[in-house]
């Protein structure tokens, strides 16, 4: 969660991710629903030096309140199954993969070295050949389950209300 808003690479929806799992950097989609949710936090909030700033003046948001922030929407969704954090990242690489990406495009947004823990991920056992790279073609799946259907998007005390390009805010 170190990300710095100029991260974020909204005209092409990807997520520069750097110094991740084993140091490495890569890039991630971001999709319509996230970019609108960050629109409106980039409003509200205007952060400087941390996308997501922890308590400290400086500081990132810390993993376990990103874990207390997923467990709390957990138990308000009313989710029932064992999951965690990093369940949507699993759950991300299954829909990619039933949605017809290639398992090498899957490979370099979860930032895999081998194409077997990205196997291992999805659960399948296939290759195929990739010869060029162009991530912000591929549709992030919560675009595809939400599409431009309504969004309520909690901050504080207000509702934001997300409808194609129109969002309205109300008090709670």
């Amino acid at each position: 969660m170190k990300l710095k808003p100029e991260d974020i690479d909204i005209q092409r929806k990807l997520v520069h991710v750097k110094g991740a799992k084993g140091r490495k950097d890569r890039y991630t989609l971001l999709s319509g629903v996230a970019i609108e949710t960050l629109s409106l936090y980039l409003k509200s909030y205007k952060p400087k030096k941390c996308l997501f700033p922890g308590k400290k003046e400086g500081s990132h948001v810390t993993t376990r309140t990103v874990q207390r922030i997923f467990e709390n929407a957990v138990k308000r969704a009313k989710i029932c199954e064992d999951v965690s954090v990093h369940s949507l990242r699993l759950s991300f690489a299954t829909h990619l993969l039933e949605n017809g990406v290639d398992l090498r495009y899957i490979q370099e947004l979860l930032g895999h070295k081998s194409s077997k823990t990205t196997e291992i991920y999805t659960d399948v056992s296939i290759y195929t050949d990739v010869s060029s790279k162009n991530l912000s073609k591929i549709t992030n799946p919560v675009d595809l389950i939400y599409g431009n259907n309504p969004v309520d998007l909690i901050y504080g005390n207000n509702t934001y209300r997300h409808i194609g390009n129109n969002d309205e805010i109300n008090d709670r």
